[in-house]
């Protein structure tokens, strides 16, 4: 089994741990020294080590009730994809093939909460959707990295929720940034799982439910832009550090797309999941 590491509040702090089968095993107690926070261990790239030491120790907090963190809190930069599966670029009904290079937008760490911790639509907008992508964590830093080379750059895969405020990304001519930068407005998590190998992620079912009802369904072998191409592509111009998340694109679905549209709303249940990855629930409340 994939070991799945996750960092998680436990009364005044944050610590880091392994999932096991009925609980957690808090790491951080035990190796804080040397990896103060799940990020060091991303940079160190010492999962294989953890794994190693974890399985042989008993769990010391149980799942039920764990408070969840965002897995990596100090990423230098989340950078997201859009538009890379193909009926997603039909959407746009302009008569226009896939572009050849993929469309990009920053989304700052404050724009995402935990697993099973609640989306927030702001006052300014009743417009708040869902878009379940699949995530990569930078391990190791680069420059113009070749294609070929690119999967030995992932240390990690973990899940998001890209919510997007859809009036606002239409607020200026040619950009999305307000729409997908709300406060608490998209997720990560639940945790993060080492990345192994390019069988990993050649053929992921890519899935989102709201309330139970199946929203979004893909595939990862059917996106237009490769984990490989976006690893490459994005390092062209930036340099990719550990810890660096790149989202990687949504599939159909989303509730814009619905005739109504179909906005979240407090109350609504969002399940985005992946094979082999795990499950990031959040639920949805107005902002206080």
């Amino acid at each position: 089994m994939i070991p799945k590491f996750v960092t998680f509040r436990h009364g005044d702090e944050t610590r880091y741990g392994l999932v096991v089968v009925n609980g957690v095993i808090d790491l951080s107690a035990r190796y804080r020294a040397q990896w103060p926070t799940l990020q060091h261990v991303v940079v160190d790239g010492a999962f294989d080590l953890l794994a190693e030491k974890g399985a042989a120790l008993a769990p010391d907090l149980p799942l039920d009730g764990l408070r969840y963190e965002i897995p990596s809190l100090a990423p230098e930069k989340i950078i997201c994809v859009g538009v890379n599966f193909p009926d997603r670029n039909a959407e746009y009904k302009d008569g226009q093939d896939a572009p050849p290079n993929p469309s990009l937008f920053p989304r700052f760490l404050r724009s995402f909460t935990a697993h099973e911790q609640p989306l927030i639509r702001p006052p300014e907008s009743e417009q708040l959707d869902y878009e379940g992508e699949i995530a990569i964590v930078i391990g190791k830093a680069g420059r113009r990295i070749a294609e070929r080379d690119a999967l030995g750059h992932i240390a990690a895969l973990t899940l998001s929720n890209e919510g997007t405020l859809r009036d606002w990304v239409r607020h200026a001519k040619f950009n999305v940034t307000q729409g997908k930068n709300f406060d608490r407005s998209g997720s990560i998590g639940p945790w993060l799982v080492p990345f192994i190998g390019e069988t990993q992620i050649a053929d992921i079912a890519l899935t989102t439910r709201v309330n139970g009802e199946l929203r979004q369904s893909d595939r990862t072998s059917r996106m237009i832009f490769s984990f490989r191409k976006i690893i490459s592509y994005i390092s062209t111009f930036t340099t990719l550090v550990p810890g660096d998340i790149l989202i990687t694109g949504t599939p159909t679905g989303a509730g814009a797309r619905f005739e109504p549209p179909i906005w979240l709303k407090p109350g609504d249940v969002v399940e985005v999941e992946a094979e082999g990855i795990g499950l990031l629930r959040n639920t949805i409340s107005d902002e206080a």
